[in-house]
């Protein structure tokens, strides 16, 4: 009778710890973005380079609305575009009675910044590092408050448009625009 007693607490207990953890495993797609190329968005900053035209040659910053503002072009819609696709948008409009077989590059000069929140020494907004990982994260925040879950943190990040969160381990990557929340543990 007693054993049956403890196998039923024991039983009710782990229903209980398990109904605590609402975190559902991340969809494939909020993985599948890390194998896709960059997308620029507002905060990141390019390097622009027309060959010959030091001139138009500089660094420019993703504006709030998603534009990139050039000298000559005027804005060009940089939001949720590869580097690439910029590159071939500044090459037309240069080449739209500007200049004559314009050669342009295109590259990310510094990426927009990352998000740290929760249990962590200090939280805030840090310039992002390529290779990051949430442990990276987490060290530049000033490491795990003492009552942090040290194995798995919540990244919200902008999946296709849409704002998904996800519960890794700390060794996931994390992407510029990310948002890495370190949770309480429960014991």
């Amino acid at each position: 009778m007693v054993r049956s007693g403890y196998a039923l607490a024991i039983g009710l207990l782990a229903l209980i710890l398990g109904g605590c953890t609402t975190a559902k495993p991340p969809s494939p797609a909020f993985h599948a973005v890390l194998n896709q190329p960059y997308r620029l968005d507002a905060g990141d900053r390019v390097r622009v380079t027309v060959f010959e035209q030091e001139s138009l040659t500089n660094t420019y910053a993703v504006d709030k609305a998603g534009y990139l503002a050039l000298p000559l072009v005027g804005s060009v819609a940089a939001r949720g575009r590869t580097t690439s696709d910029v590159q071939n948008a500044i090459t037309t409009a240069l080449a739209n009675g500007f200049l004559r077989n314009p050669d342009v590059s295109v590259q990310v000069d510094q990426y927009r910044p990352f998000f740290v929140m929760g249990e962590v020494t200090t939280g805030g907004q840090y310039s992002y590092v390529p290779g990051m990982t949430a442990q990276n994260a987490v060290a530049i925040a000033g490491g795990f408050s003492p009552r942090a879950d040290h194995r798995t943190v919540d990244i919200t990040r902008q999946v296709n448009g849409q704002v998904v969160t996800g519960r890794v381990l700390v060794s996931d990557p994390v992407l510029p625009g990310d948002t890495v929340t370190v949770r309480e543990r429960l014991f």
